[in-house]
């Protein structure tokens, strides 16, 4: 592998367990409550008119950010509904497995929606504090700057009020153990526990970045628009969703492209700060988790491109 280019491989955390996506599949694995590893697998599926979408840039943002969402979901319900159930009662999950099958599009439509929603209120509610402080902040310039303050601490209000919470901690030290893995394996070393353990809980790709990257990439690109009157303001900034969305993607694409070059890897910096709150620092036993769930994933890859390249027999 030497001369060929790494695949870049992608996941996220979720309860009590880790998510991994490749090319052609996604893999979950999760800590069960006696102890064992379970597995969740998907294929990834895709539309060929979305395939093409996201070969364009500023575009292909967007597409991959309603697919995480609708993707995540599935597995995010996994790992909620197997964690902590008794293993013995898995002969009666497998009865209902059918049932929750045909939920796989009412799931992926529920964390798109989700999202969308998050979206909306954390892009309007700054606007509308902001304009509290109209009298003092006049003019267009400086509405733009106390807009984008109010969201940026409500961002990082959130995280780390959520990130207290006992439960939040845990899935936010799988997130450490997620990166750390991808790490592990981006440096070539065996992904052995003890070797993992040794990275660093922050990587340049991580969707944490992504988030604030939203805020900064917001800031300037709503200096294009007019900020008065309000209801001009509110139309502009549903409208601006999907270009801020699509902006905000390529700057995460390029801050991991130059992150080792000396003085372009600080563009990353802001994002990798972020994540000092959306990851913690993982036990050895949640690292296994995530390395099962990649190892199991980079055994299906595998295999799929050796089925792939074997002749057909007619």
């Amino acid at each position: 592998m030497s001369n060929q280019k790494k695949p870049a491989y992608g996941g996220q955390a979720v309860v009590e367990g880790v998510m991994f996506g490749g090319r052609r599949h996604y893999v979950t694995a999760i800590r069960r409550k006696d102890q064992s590893i379970e597995f969740f697998k998907l294929p990834r599926t895709s539309h060929p008119t979305l395939e093409k979408l996201k070969k364009i840039p500023f575009l292909r943002g967007i597409i991959a950010i309603i697919e995480a969402s609708a993707n995540g979901t599935k597995h995010l319900n996994f790992s909620s509904e197997r964690y902590d159930r008794d293993p013995a009662l898995d002969d009666q999950l497998k009865e209902e497995k059918q049932s929750k099958l045909t939920m796989i599009f009412g799931l992926a439509a529920v964390g798109v929606l989700s999202f969308l929603f998050s979206k909306f209120v954390f892009t309007l509610v700054p606007v509308f504090l902001a304009e509290l402080t109209r009298p003092v902040f006049q003019s267009d310039v400086a509405q733009i700057m106390v807009e984008s303050f109010f969201k940026l601490v409500l961002l990082l209000g959130y995280i780390y009020a959520i990130s207290c919470t006992p439960f939040i901690k845990r899935v936010f030290q799988y997130h450490g153990a997620e990166h750390k893995v991808i790490n592990c394996f981006e440096q070539n070393m065996p992904v052995t526990v003890e070797n993992v353990q040794r990275q660093s809980r922050l990587h340049y790709r991580c969707g944490s970045s992504f988030i604030l990257f939203t805020v900064i990439v917001g800031m300037f690109v709503y200096l294009l628009v007019p900020a008065d009157p309000l209801w001009v303001r509110i139309l502009n900034r549903i409208a601006l969703i999907p270009v801020v969305l699509g902006i905000s993607f390529e700057v995460l694409q390029l801050t991991n492209k130059v992150r080792n070059i000396p003085v372009l890897k600080a563009l990353g910096y802001p994002g990798l700060w972020l994540q000092l709150l959306t990851t913690k620092e993982p036990s050895d036993d949640q690292v296994e988790v995530a390395i099962a769930s990649f190892n199991e994933l980079l055994h299906m890859e595998t295999k799929a491109e050796g089925e792939q390249k074997e002749p057909s027999i007619s």
